[in-house]
């Protein structure tokens, strides 16, 4: 059972190590700081099967995929986070979705990345978004990483705003035909 601190609203950030997650836990560091919310970072580690059947000979890996969560959690904030106040972290060995649903009040902001998988991957491991957008009580906010288009339009529009549109021209007509 995972004990919850009673008080107001909260942002929760579930956390892997994925792009999706890196704009997760960007989004939700804004968003606490602006709606001057606590933040917790989760990151949860599935069990693999072959130790869940073993039963208790698992502990010393369960504590491994523990730490190595923690060290995730540390290296995400050191890449996305900017100095400010350390957020409450925790990491946890479980089911990311169950565990994000277990931990989450109705009054909580959930933030969870939204990453393209193919449809074999999302039959060995289930998507944590669909299962939290299904069974949450809190508002879930899926952050979704940008595209590379919008990522070069805006840094060429940054260098050369006169030039936005031919680059959009030129960005359609390369995708259109393969050529310029």
């Amino acid at each position: 059972m995972i004990a919850r601190p009673e008080g107001g609203p909260r942002v929760v950030v579930g956390v892997d190590d994925s792009a999706g997650a890196r704009c997760a836990l960007s989004w939700a560091i804004g968003e606490a700081r602006l709606r001057r919310l606590p933040l917790l970072v989760v990151h949860a580690a599935p069990l693999p099967p072959h130790v869940s059947a073993a039963g208790q000979l698992g502990c010393g890996i369960t504590e491994a995929l523990r730490q190595a969560g923690v060290e995730l959690i540390g290296r995400l904030l050191a890449e996305v986070g900017d100095g400010g106040d350390p957020p409450a972290t925790l990491a946890l060995v479980g089911e990311p979705g169950s565990t994000l649903v277990r931990l989450t009040r109705e009054d909580d902001i959930l933030v969870v990345g939204h990453g393209d998988r193919s449809w074999t991957s999302r039959l060995v491991r289930p998507s944590v978004r669909l299962h939290c957008a299904r069974r949450a009580r809190a508002t879930l906010v899926c952050v979704r990483p940008p595209r590379i288009d919008s990522l070069l339009e805006s840094l060429s529009a940054q260098d050369h705003p006169p030039d936005r549109f031919r680059i959009r021209r030129f960005g359609r007509r390369l995708r259109l035909t393969g050529e310029p």
